[in-house]
């Protein structure tokens, strides 16, 4: 199957193009302690938060601190992908095969360069009901993880895909999703680290460097769940 996507923070090709030498993206599955975990903050099933709302809570070099950079915003990129060796991945059809932009009615993402170098960790926010939420980015998260390796081909080039469920930190949200991917092609690899979290109405995606990731997930939840 060949689809056409537009790149995002998430995507499988959008890390392919925002990081050298490799395609890198990671998705994530709830762990087994996903719905019984202390959450961080009351469920709030309300209403959704703006698009406007949700860009006021990324993240800003500010909060991360010396050495990051926000990357503009570039075109989006829209490339023929073919997803090999992942049956349930193609069976998402569309820009959820690849990982492409979620469909869920608000968002907002900023992506951050760390230091100078190709070091980068992104972070992308979404709302919408709970129950919407939780479905949709089960739905893809669970068809990514199904597959330990499979093949993605971005214009004409393949690249190998592993992927890796890691245990998501217990005490976060409500539903929470963890993993670490491994991009290879043409004799080198990249590996990144994306973890998400769903508190109530609004959702949490921070992928990028897996350090980075690490240091910077619980500051991301902190201000994206501050009421404002």
């Amino acid at each position: 199957m060949r689809v056409r996507i537009a790149t995002t923070a998430l995507g499988i090709t959008a890390a392919l193009l925002a990081l050298p030498a490799c395609s890198t993206s990671t998705s994530t599955k709830p762990d087994a302690t996903a719905r019984g975990g202390r959450p961080a903050i009351p469920d709030r099933t309300g209403a959704p938060l703006s698009s406007a709302a949700l860009e006021a809570r990324l993240l800003d070099p500010r909060d991360l601190g010396s050495g990051y950079l926000r990357k503009p915003e570039g075109p989006a990129r829209h490339d023929d992908v073919a997803v090999l060796g992942c049956p349930a991945l193609s069976q998402l059809g569309g820009d959820a095969a690849t990982g492409g932009p979620l469909t869920f009615p608000y968002k907002a993402k900023a992506a951050f360069t760390y230091g100078g170098s190709s070091s980068e960790v992104s972070e992308e926010l979404y709302s919408d009901s709970a129950d919407k939420l939780s479905e949709g980015i089960g739905q893809i998260f669970d068809a990514m993880t199904d597959c330990p390796t499979y093949q993605v081909i971005t214009g004409g080039t393949p690249i190998d895909v592993t992927s890796q469920t890691l245990p998501a930190p217990h005490d976060l949200g409500d539903e929470r999703w963890s993993q670490l991917l491994t991009f290879s092609t043409a004799g080198q690899s990249t590996v990144v680290k994306q973890t998400a979290v769903r508190a109530g109405s609004l959702l949490l995606i921070v992928s990028g460097s897996p350090a980075l990731v690490d240091r910077h997930l619980d500051k991301a939840l902190a201000k994206a769940t501050t009421e404002r």
